[in-house]
């Protein structure tokens, strides 16, 4: 079972975003703030973070950048998470080392579908949670 770190200050978006992963088969660890995602990421090295850009404190670019220059998380994959349209485009997402970008209000099959195409998986009705 693959570990998935949420990175997440928004209560509902949290909820929503570990009840997905726990249907898809994945362990959920979760933190509310990047300084916490940080030091999860390198105590517990998940799979994935799934970063929310807009955190207190210290942003989700930030620990992004964070994460890429040490060499204890620098090969995790992470996927941006933002709820605004256009703040954050691809170009900086990638120049911070994001693989990927998802757009809040999440939508079911494509959080899933990018979840999977970043960690190089393939849904089957097997791993596809219902």
């Amino acid at each position: 079972m693959q570990r998935v770190l949420i990175v997440e200050d928004h209560p509902s978006h949290m909820e929503l975003a570990a009840y997905i992963l726990e249907r898809g088969g994945y362990e959920v660890l979760q933190a509310t703030s990047a300084e916490d995602g940080i030091a999860l990421a390198r105590s517990d090295r998940p799979a994935l973070i799934l970063m929310d850009l807009r955190l207190a404190g210290m942003d989700g670019l930030e620990a992004i950048r964070v994460l890429r220059s040490d060499p204890e998380t620098r090969d995790i994959k992470i996927i941006a998470v933002t709820s605004y349209r256009d703040e954050y485009g691809e170009q900086p997402l990638r120049i911070a080392g994001a693989d990927a970008l998802i757009r809040k209000p999440y939508h079911y099959d494509h959080f899933l579908g990018t979840l999977k195409a970043v960690l190089g998986e393939t849904a089957t009705p097997d791993n596809v949670p219902r």
